[in-house]
């Protein structure tokens, strides 16, 4: 009597094959990882820039029914609660304008300059560094640049 048993041949990778595999990742990674690791960087400017962008409306949208814009010393916090002192709001809008008032991406509060005329103010996240001026991601960011 023959047996129909099928001998099954056994596959896998061998250990050079495996070491081939894992020197071209490293080889990848080598060449790609220095760029990658700048863009968190390039998006924490970026987000910073959608920030400012996004106060700058909010801001615009308190002048429209107040007719000017908070003072200094209110500051971004006029966007989230009614602010007291002068300028008195005329028409603060009830649940305000934003829900709060966002840190800049590197965990600081955005700065807010006001010197009282109708048209003029001034946001500023002063970018990785927290120190003005500078220069490529350590340098500042401003609504006037948008």
């Amino acid at each position: 009597m023959k047996s129909n048993r099928r001998v099954k041949k056994q596959t896998g990778f061998t250990l050079i094959e495996i070491m081939v595999v894992v020197a071209i990742i490293g080889i990848l990674a080598a060449v790609v990882g220095p760029q990658i690791f700048d863009r968190p960087d390039e998006a924490r400017q970026v987000k910073a820039r959608q920030d400012i962008g996004t106060l700058v409306q909010a801001l615009e949208l308190y002048r429209l029914d107040n007719f000017v814009y908070p003072s200094t010393e209110q500051g971004l916090q006029a966007l989230v609660e009614e602010p007291s002192g002068d300028p008195e709001p005329a028409n603060w809008k009830e649940g305000g304008y934003i829900k709060k008032v966002p840190n800049d991406p590197w965990g600081r509060e955005y700065d807010y300059i006001s010197p009282g005329e109708e048209s003029d103010f001034d946001i500023i996240s002063y970018g990785r560094d927290g120190v003005e001026g500078g220069e490529g991601f350590d340098s500042d960011l401003t609504s006037n640049d948008l």
